[in-house]
């Protein structure tokens, strides 16, 4: 049961939402200006203000957007920079909770109001914001007449965390205690902003789930034809900008006058595989040249992070990519794919990885590329990053996580990549698919995350003790009835692939 919500006044105008029995929903607030006509590929502009009261009970509209097999979401307006917000029922402006910002995965697809955060806001007595941002072409464009290209959506995520300085207190939120958090793209996005000085001081405790920010991409391992790339999320802004005008070649535009009249559809019809694998630019006023050497020399803010992986990462994209694609990986073409990613040592990785021990090819590729490139660059981030700040390391494990995304019939997912996003956005129907002991670990989940949220330290009563990050890795394993110390390099053979550099 619903009922019409109080007026909350923000710094442009009220706005109504929705009071459930235990919580306040506000959705479809702009926080800044529609990027329509002339501000498209603009930084976002501040929005107009209104009078009287602005009905947020519903949504605004998703960024354009091709719905694919992971998602049934599509748009086609632009005018779609809105935020939601969910507080605990009783919140004021009288009080101070914590705020907590999500950053959406996938750089082409999805919306904040995909994400339920019910449970992380009431059980965790914390305020969540979620949010849309420019995706694909749209955030990830980059031409030689745009300042900063390559890092729009970059942009409009800060806007949402300067919005928050200036209205969380209004929805009984402490601007003084932000907590980022995101998952894959979002968790590299969080890092970005971790290395981004202009974001410095908007947020006071990072969250990265399956991020990528020091991944490279050997080829071929993640998306069939896709040659090695240094960076898995970066790129070059002079590499960003040489694809930004050969795009505007092929829509038969010289300026950017002419980019802006280009209609969306047409735009959405450009392929946007390297605005997925890698949408940010490098070396701008926004973000440093090289995100290695920017943690080495501790260029990061200073703050307490809480950063994992997924104990099955690729298993994701080994679906999705290949599986779900037509490509399905078969005995005969494991050799080739060690091959081609990782060439004169391809035999020797098979010898490690031999196909009799998984159960289907698909399972040995995944297990090759999760340790290859995801374990390795996680450890290596969360090694960096803790030279200076406090660091917790964490890996999701339920190797049973009910699939809430249409993977193939039968196929092995295990813990996979992004699974652990439905154990803290819990929703009525996520539960249904849950166990007992599931829904035990995603209530754990929740109050390490919103404790971290209050502390800066995830730890609190009655919840198993999670050590702060040292290396060797002391990596706390989340599965049901198995939360605990485990020894990350070895269940990911660290050492066997810092031996074949």
């Amino acid at each position: 049961m619903t009922t019409p919500g109080p007026v909350v006044h923000t710094d442009i105008g009220d706005v109504r939402g929705t009071v459930h029995p235990d919580r306040r929903v506000f959705q479809g607030i702009p926080y800044a200006a529609p990027p329509v006509g002339a501000l498209r590929w603009a930084p976002p502009r501040s929005a107009q203000p209104w009078t009287g009261e602005r009905d947020a009970t519903e949504p605004g509209s998703p960024c354009p957007q091709l719905k694919n097999a992971i998602a049934d979401l599509s748009g086609t307006d632009e005018d779609c920079l809105f935020l939601n917000v969910t507080t605990p029922a009783t919140a004021s402006p009288q009080q101070r909770r914590p705020v907590m910002v999500w950053i959406h995965g996938d750089g082409a697809i999805g919306s904040g109001d995909q994400f339920d955060p019910a449970r992380l806001a009431v059980d965790g007595d914390v305020v969540v914001i979620t949010f849309n941002f420019r995706l694909g072409v749209f955030g990830a464009f980059a031409h030689p007449e745009l300042k900063d290209s390559g890092t729009i959506g970059l942009q409009d995520q800060r806007a949402v965390l300067q919005w928050v300085q200036r209205n969380a207190a209004a929805f009984g939120g402490d601007p003084g205690n932000v907590t980022l958090f995101g998952v894959s793209y979002g968790a590299t996005s969080t890092s970005a902003h971790l290395m981004s000085k202009p974001s410095h001081g908007l947020f006071h405790q990072v969250i990265m789930q399956s991020g990528f920010t020091l991944m490279d991409m050997p080829a071929g391992v993640v998306y069939p034809g896709i040659p090695a790339l240094p960076w898995y999320g970066w790129t070059t802004t002079e590499a960003a900008q040489l694809q930004g005008t050969a795009l505007a070649q092929q829509l038969g535009c010289n300026d950017l006058a002419c980019l802006r009249k280009v209609p969306v559809a047409k735009l959405l019809d450009v392929p946007q595989v390297m605005n997925i694998f890698q949408p940010y630019a490098l070396g701008n006023d926004q973000l440093p040249a090289d995100p290695a050497k920017a943690l080495e020399a501790g260029e990061f803010a200073d703050v307490p992070v809480l950063s994992g992986t997924t104990r099955d990462e690729h298993t994701t994209f080994v679906a999705f990519f290949r599986e779900l694609a037509g490509s399905p990986v078969t005995a005969k073409d494991y050799p080739e794919l060690l091959r081609t990613a990782f060439g004169d040592q391809a035999g020797t990785i098979e010898a490690e990885y031999p196909l009799e021990d998984y159960a289907t090819p698909a399972v040995a590729w995944a297990a090759v590329v999760t340790d290859r490139m995801w374990a390795q660059a996680q450890l290596r981030q969360n090694q960096l990053l803790s030279a200076k700040n406090p660091v917790w390391f964490y890996e999701f494990a339920d190797r049973n996580a009910p699939l809430d995304i249409p993977f193939p019939r039968g196929f092995q997912a295990g813990a996979w990549h992004a699974g652990d996003v439905q154990y803290l956005f819990r929703t009525e129907k996520g539960e249904q698919q849950m166990t007992d002991d599931q829904r035990a670990l995603s209530d754990t989940m929740i109050r390490y995350w919103t404790t971290f949220a209050h502390n800066g330290d995830p730890n609190g009563p009655g919840l198993p003790q999670w050590s702060r990050f040292t290396s060797p890795a002391t990596v706390q394993s989340l599965a049901p009835n198995a939360i605990g110390p485990v020894d990350y390099e070895q269940e990911h053979r660290l050492a066997f692939w810092k031996a074949l550099r």
